[in-house]
């Protein structure tokens, strides 16, 4: 029986279609740990809902029995909390119900106002004071939408009855049974709402996208004291003390504390994220200037791409399709193949991030044949992934970051033909750590640093333990006609 380090940490990490509950020891060994998925809605095309009822029960559920769990070898001592970041709740604070589905941060509904306020020329003065685009996919838009379209809404709003929050906040607000009304400055860098510059709430973009600062979240370091959970959630009050963003908690997980140290996650969607230090880098090739962390008041930066479709792809061909029972068969299928024949899918379901943003793109599959069979759909779906992190690596490379390896982490990269055809594509060392949800074991080591388990980041970095490395072992001509392929389905799916 392995002994591990008590005290223990919770980490929850709420994700986009599942809620999962990670408990580790001081050494970021596994503890305990539970997950559960939950009902995606689309009430119209391009609109991405979920029931925050399903967030909040699926998070307390699963939390509850790592819990349980961890306790039977140790004490649990601290909470962290990680989330899917831009998706947008508002709720009742008095009695803690939301108003309206969550809006997703997939969703596209907002696409027609980013456009008009775009007309206007407010783009420049967003990108200057986030480092975001206007684009639907964050969320100060939605939060208007949700204003607009409740009735009677706005006018609450105005009274401060009401409360906005990314997931983060929403949980920890349920946590802690309505006394703490939170967020961290990394979710709160992705509303289009927050100066990252300045460390604080923005008066002329609140204006702009009309969300009154009444119901807005206090903004905290990602290590800090967010108050304790309330008592009859696991027999006794727990501190929360670590809080940030999914791509940046699996950034911090991944011991990427050094300007240049970039990691890509493979969730449902995929999120390749480079620390550019305590200066922040404008880009110009359409990424997005990010918090990576705050830590004793002190922030780091990042150079972020957003890939709205990774995983999601993998569920799309066994939800929607059948052509697999579980994602663990499409290596087997993939490798069945020598080549992809000419077939790529581009999913743009939700249409395209980082570095396209083209929110009315949709997804295609080309190249087929009476030949084409589920394996090339299984090969098509993991391949578009890589190339999607190639065009993002092209342009972090255009942005000035000289990158040497890359580190990988998400469910998705305990696929070792996937690995390795990404090392191919990008010609570059795809580097897998030994714990793979990196995102969960961010929050954790953000949470043992408030708690006093971890002195610095320095500690976390000594942690990080490699499990494989995958080198490049294509030609460069082979390589070469790959990335044809695919950017000529990607133009055709852009025209």
């Amino acid at each position: 029986m392995t002994d591990f380090e008590a005290p223990f940490i919770l980490a929850i990490d709420q994700g986009t279609t599942s809620s999962r509950a990670i408990v580790f020891d001081q050494a970021g060994r596994i503890v305990a740990s539970a997950q559960e998925e939950f009902p995606q809605h689309y009430p119209h095309d391009g609109w991405v809902e979920h029931d925050p009822e399903d967030i909040w029960n699926t998070t307390l559920s699963t939390a509850r029995a790592a819990f349980a769990e961890a306790e039977k070898s140790g004490e649990v001592g601290a909470i962290g909390v990680t989330n899917q970041r831009e998706t947008t709740i508002l709720w009742d604070r008095t009695t803690s119900a939301p108003i309206h589905n969550a809006i997703v941060w997939q969703d596209r509904r907002t696409a027609d106002v980013c456009a008009a306020l775009r007309e206007e020329g407010l783009e420049p003065h967003v990108a200057a004071r986030t480092g975001l685009l206007l684009d639907p996919y964050f969320s100060a838009t939605k939060a208007a939408w949700i204003l607009d379209n409740v009735e009677g809404a706005r006018e609450r709003a105005e009274k401060s009855e009401l409360a906005f929050g990314t997931v983060d906040a929403f949980l920890i607000w349920r946590l802690t049974g309505g006394k703490v009304h939170a967020t961290d400055a990394t979710n709160a860098s992705r509303t289009s709402l927050y100066n990252i510059r300045d460390n604080r709430w923005d008066e002329i973009l609140l204006e702009k996208f009309r969300v009154p600062e009444s119901i807005l979240p206090q903004v905290f370091d990602c290590a800090a004291d967010y108050g304790e959970t309330d008592p009859e959630i696991f027999g006794r009050p727990l501190p929360i003390c670590g809080v940030a963003g999914d791509q940046q908690a699996a950034a911090i997980g991944q011991a990427c504390f050094a300007p240049g140290d970039i990691k890509s996650t493979y969730g449902t969607g995929c999120f390749v994220l480079v620390h550019t230090g305590h200066e922040i880098v404008e880009s110009k090739n359409k990424l997005l200037s990010t918090i990576a962390y705050r830590l004793n008041g002190e922030t780091s930066y990042a150079l972020e791409g957003s890939i709205f479709i990774a995983g999601a792809a993998i569920q799309w061909l066994r939800d929607e399709l059948g052509v697999i029972k579980s994602a663990d068969e499409t290596a087997a299928l993939a490798e069945s193949l020598e080549t992809n024949e000419g077939v790529y899918l581009v999913p743009a379901f939700t249409g395209l991030g980082a570095p396209h943003w083209a929110p009315d793109a949709r997804g295609a599959i080309t190249g087929l044949t009476r030949g084409a069979g589920k394996a090339h759909f299984a090969r098509a779906a993991l391949e578009s992934v890589v190339y999607q992190t190639a065009d993002l690596m092209t342009a972090i490379a255009r942005d000035g970051a000289d990158a040497k390896t890359l580190r990988v982490d998400g469910g998705m990269v305990a696929n070792d033909w996937t690995m390795q055809f990404l090392a191919d594509m990008l010609g570059l060392p795809v580097e897998r750590p030994k714990v793979l949800e990196t995102t969960a074991l961010g929050a954790a080591y953000l949470a043992g640093m408030q708690a006093g388990y971890f002195q610095s980041t320095d500690e976390i970095v000594e942690r990080w333990r490699l499990d494989a490395r995958f080198q490049p072992a294509m030609s460069g001509e082979a390589r070469q006609k790959n990335l044809d392929g695919w950017a000529d389905a990607l133009r055709r799916t852009l025209d």
